[in-house]
């Protein structure tokens, strides 16, 4: 008898379970079920980090997000539309200003023969792995609100984000890395909320050259040696199991502990994972110059040594005015690098496992106001928008959906935010609606009540 829950008059779940007569055999039936159900792995005793295979067949193990914050437009990037030549300067019904044709050619790319703005020189060498969705739709034309539902598949309630959810999936791959890291951005990028606090995402304070110990505050112990380190955390750990013992399992109390362990086992990893000054010059030329190349090349390193699932901040679209100059100036930033991280990751065998994602919150308009001239820019567009999606299980060289003549709806095969969220998880190897979280009652999930697969990509 637990003498802590027999004073207090109430039983905690394993001691319940002991008196029932079902222990461990209900929890693995209850595994059991949740496998054949095609849903996450159940924990009996507590949350992990250990790798998880999915139910489900897959070839994505990892995933690049390329944030592209700002909301690129889709008319001068990725969805060419010369019919807006032929009204150029003139009202397009039901909008407002005058039609805005793209500044840039699109040539055919690659053997695919994928249609890519000039702006992309770079990408257009590696077309045929991209997959480019152009019926991309989402609810809302603001810019906090649209990049919080594609973070996270909720536009007002706090939930966890999707690298949480794919941590929470699959477990991590190096148990001496955070399994979820991001190179820049906001806080709600990486959030947890009710998913144990074990799959937060991690953010590292990444620049080119900066000290790893700058990247990760507080990485090394400067008041104790590893021996001392190693001596204390086996303490805190006994004392935790005395606490699970008499008293009751402690969620975060376990992931405070599994945090300290992590932090440990970093000390020696992360330095050798953070430093890119290790890759080889012709590498380090691949990608080129500049914090982007730099945050890119750092995410290879990190998803070859096992992380689950890293978000860079490559962000800069929000282009109102001037757009052709300045939409210019931010592809520049990208494209050398993009096209660098999956040439790389293709000569070393991790294409096929890696899912890279490219794309922001919503789209532009296909008008400007007032006259086009060098000026123009384009404002928020909710309707339709563009994203890209290459290795990681994906058909290459294609372009899924389209918008109509002039770019301003979806035409075809529409992609909302939770279709697309549906389909990562899918290339990973879950099925969005049995990849559940039960928190106050309700079994949540990243899709909410909807999403659907768009198979049609998959490889």
């Amino acid at each position: 008898m637990n003498p802590s829950a027999e004073s207090a008059g109430r039983f905690n779940r394993r001691e319940a379970l002991r008196r029932a007569g079902l222990g461990m055999g209900l929890l693995a039936g209850s595994t059991l079920l949740a496998d054949l159900l095609g849903g996450a792995h159940v924990w009996a005793d507590s949350p992990t980090l250990d790798p998880r295979t999915p139910p489900l067949p897959s070839k994505a193990r990892a995933i690049i997000h390329l944030w592209a914050g700002g909301a690129p437009s889709h008319l001068d990037t990725f969805d060419p539309k010369p019919a807006l030549e032929r009204v150029r300067d003139t009202a397009i019904p039901g909008h407002s200003g005058v039609a805005f044709p793209s500044p840039f050619t699109f040539p055919h790319c690659g053997k695919s023969g994928l249609e890519i703005s000039e702006i992309f020189p770079q990408l257009g060498q590696v077309a045929d792995d991209l997959c480019v969705i152009r019926s991309m739709t989402t609810d809302v034309p603001a810019h906090s609100t649209a990049a919080t539902f594609m973070h996270t598949g909720s536009l007002i309630l706090p939930k966890p984000s999707v690298g949480s959810w794919v941590l929470y999936g699959l477990g991590s791959g190096n148990r001496n890395l955070p399994g979820f890291v991001t190179l820049g951005g906001a806080a709600n990028w990486r959030q947890s909320v009710f998913l144990p606090s074990l799959f937060q995402g991690t953010r590292a304070d990444f620049a080119a050259g900066r000290p790893v110990d700058r990247v990760l505050p507080n990485l090394r112990n400067e008041f104790s040696t590893m021996p001392e380190q190693r001596r204390q955390l086996d303490l805190v750990g006994q004392l935790n199991q005395q606490h699970l013992e008499r008293v009751q399992r402690d969620e975060q109390l376990e992931a405070r502990g599994e945090s300290f362990e992590l932090g440990y086992r970093m000390e020696t990893e992360a330095v050798e994972a953070f430093d890119i000054g290790r890759e080889p010059k012709e590498v380090r030329e691949l990608y080129g110059k500049g914090e982007i190349a730099a945050r890119l090349l750092c995410a290879r390193r990190l998803v070859e040594r096992g992380v689950r699932f890293v978000q860079i901040d490559v962000g800069g679209w929000d282009h109102h005015t001037a757009l052709g100059r300045s939409i210019a100036r931010t592809a520049e930033n990208i494209d050398r690098a993009a096209a660098a991280l999956i040439t790389d990751l293709k000569r070393r065998g991790l294409l096929n496992s890696t899912l890279v994602w490219w794309g922001g919150e919503f789209g532009r308009t296909a008008t400007c106001s007032g006259k086009v001239d060098e000026n123009s820019g384009r404002d928020h567009h909710s309707k339709c928008f563009s994203h890209w999606l290459a290795g990681g299980g994906v058909k290459g060289g294609t372009a899924y959906g389209a918008t109509d003549e002039l770019g301003t709806d979806v035409a075809e095969k529409p992609v909302h935010v939770h279709d697309l969220h549906a389909t990562i998880l899918r290339l990973l190897g879950f099925d969005h609606k049995q990849l559940t979280y039960r928190y106050n009652g309700r079994d949540f999930r990243l899709t909410d009540n909807f999403g659907k697969i768009v198979e049609e990509i998959i490889a």
